[in-house]
């Protein structure tokens, strides 16, 4: 499938700051059943824009923005192609965890094993695990599609029930969070019980009319990968149950958030932030949905709440 992808984001200030650096990750990848065929960053006021790739493949722009604004604006437009996911088997052989243990040994993938940040032990992730029956059993991709529908069906998704460095307790003693929370979840499950590599992956989703999704449309998502011998890195989306197929689009891969955050940078000066987010994916042959110039600020709507909180708490940090 094509898509077209428009990711919008304004930060505004309520006096004049001096200067402004920022990154972004906004940039799909390019790799196994996805290209990137075009991307196109634009940012107000008017800056140099240079990128470089970290080393896990990831795009990143960075720019700076030295004199005074008010607000700051980045508009990311992506025409992406997806393929399907090769059909899987209904479970592996026995021998699929010596085989998947051999695999890692002769790797590196120290850093999807480790606990990080937001996918680190904590004391109600084991009750979770013992509830799901989290150890090695059967064969690694039963289990795993058993994780992510015990996940999904244990938790509910509740818009704006967490914040954006809320650690997993938060979720689990609520049993509800959103795309961030689950997928940290079961990235420390499966690390942490299975001894099994498993990767952060920040993108988009695209809501068809037929897709009965919970995740909200119109903002980012958030989906693991976990490391399968014979397969390789293979996408599960514990929020809505789901094997991450041609509707993911993915921009970046981390140990957790932290690794991929959509903007990330700083400001000089006294000034209150607020943040504005939108998030546009259509199939490529819909009408054309971007614009040669950047919207109104009457056509922005508000973050959620926890993305709010990401401006206040870690994508920005005040300089005076």
């Amino acid at each position: 499938m094509f898509f077209s992808i428009r990711h919008q984001t304004r930060f505004k200030y309520d006096s004049a700051v001096q200067e402004s650096i920022m990154e972004t990750r906004m940039q799909p990848r390019s790799e196994g059943l996805q290209r990137c065929l075009s991307f196109d960053l634009l940012v107000s006021p008017k800056a140099n824009i240079h990128q470089y790739r970290d080393y896990l493949g990831n795009t990143i722009h960075h720019f700076n923005v030295p004199g005074r604004h008010t607000q700051l604006q980045i508009v990311a437009d992506a025409k992406v192609e997806t393929g399907v996911l090769s059909t899987l088997p209904d479970r592996m052989p026995e021998e699929s965890w010596p085989e998947l243990d051999r695999m890692i040994q002769l790797g590196d993938f120290w850093e999807f094993l480790m606990p990080s940040d937001f996918a680190r032990p904590a004391p109600l992730l084991g009750e979770l695990a013992a509830r799901l029956d989290v150890r090695r059993r059967d064969d690694p991709l039963t289990l795993m599609i058993e994780i992510t529908r015990g996940i999904y069906e244990y938790f509910e998704y509740v818009p704006k029930s967490t914040k954006v460095d809320s650690p997993i307790d938060d979720a689990l003693r609520a049993r509800r969070g959103v795309c961030q929370d689950f997928t940290h979840i079961m990235t420390a499950l499966v690390r942490q019980y299975l001894q099994v590599p498993c990767r952060y992956v920040s993108g988009y989703l695209y809501h068809g009319r037929d897709d009965h999704d919970r995740s909200s449309d119109g903002a980012t998502h958030a989906w693991v990968e976990v490391l399968l011998p014979g397969a390789g890195w293979i996408g599960l989306d514990p929020t809505n149950n789901l094997f991450a197929g041609e509707r993911h689009i993915r921009t970046a891969v981390g140990r957790d958030y932290n690794d991929v955050p959509p903007t990330h940078g700083v400001f000089k000066g006294n000034a209150k932030s607020e943040l504005y987010v939108s998030v546009q994916v259509q199939p490529a042959d819909a009408p054309a949905m971007i614009e040669t110039e950047i919207v109104s600020p009457l056509e922005w709507v508000p973050a959620p709440e926890e993305i709010e909180e990401q401006l206040a708490q870690q994508q920005q940090q005040q300089q005076q």
